[in-house]
């Protein structure tokens, strides 16, 4: 079997609590089909005595056990030397907010190895060992196993072939920088609401544009701010001028100006003699 497009191993004191998902749904179908590899890694074992102790006492004082820097590195020292990783993530909240950007740059990697804290978090000597720092968000958690979690679906998802449509995650929220927008299926109407009659015209180049305009509203209702960073067109400028948006928030995402409407050319009546 050829290698696969890409490995993840996962440092953690609790190996135990991401096995499920590297071996049920998609990404356990693509560990089956060669695609995807996973190396749960336990840090107890590169604790170095035997009592498999991996923490101490914070110098200094205070609450909590510290992770130690030698355990780390030496967790990092046993993966194969020929299949070194391409980034090493320390999973912290004082990383950069991960995103669907970073997750379309890091599934263009090989190996990617990824460090889950837990106490007090790592020896901040660990920096030294690592390439980058990354948060799922503001909030705390009990340690890091759920943001490796996170970023497993995030990655693997966007690996070729893991995903049978690969067309499906190119229109995914986030994917285009604006939330997605709205889906239906059967029953036609449900309860009072029915399906929106664009989507059952066939009209293919009107549902097109009634599902960016419809991603143009969410986002504009629910995330604004994705707005900014999002790459809109004259035809999404004049939707958002129709959804109340001012032409001053328009110029303040850079976005460009609406089409302008084709004048009309107007027949000249025929001079009489």
């Amino acid at each position: 079997m050829s290698a696969p497009e890409l490995t993840f191993s996962i440092l953690t004191l609790f190996p135990e609590l991401l096995r499920p998902f590297t071996e049920e749904a998609l990404l356990g179908k693509a560990q089956e089909r060669g695609l995807l590899a996973y190396r749960l890694i336990d840090l107890r074992q590169y604790a170095g005595n035997k009592h498999r102790k991996v923490d101490d006492t914070p110098y200094g004082g205070g609450a909590g056990m510290v992770i130690r820097v030698d355990v780390v590195e030496r967790a990092l020292a046993d993966l194969p030397l020929e299949d070194h990783p391409d980034e090493v993530i320390l999973l912290s909240p004082a990383g950069p907010r991960f995103d669907q950007r970073m997750a379309e740059e890091l599934a263009t990697k090989r190996h990617i190895a990824v460090l889950c804290g837990r106490y007090e978090g790592f020896d901040a000597r660990t920096e030294r060992l690592i390439t980058r720092e990354l948060s799922i968000g503001d909030f705390v958690m009990m340690g890091g196993e759920a943001a490796a979690a996170c970023l497993l679906e995030a990655v693997g998802r966007l690996v070729p072939g893991v995903i049978g449509d690969e067309e499906s995650h190119r229109q995914d929220s986030f994917s285009s920088g604006l939330l997605d927008y709205p889906e239906y299926t059967r029953p036609a109407e449900w309860q009072g609401e029915a399906v929106p009659e664009v989507l059952l015209g066939g009209n293919h180049a009107a549902i097109e544009r009634w599902r960016r305009n419809e991603a143009l509203r969410r986002t504009l209702e629910r995330r604004p701010e994705l707005l900014a960073a999002t790459e809109l067109t004259p035809q999404d400028s004049a939707a958002l001028l129709e959804l109340g948006v001012s032409a001053e928030q328009l110029a303040g995402w850079n976005a460009p100006p609406p089409p302008q409407p084709k004048k009309r050319r107007v027949k000249k009546a025929p001079e009489q003699t």
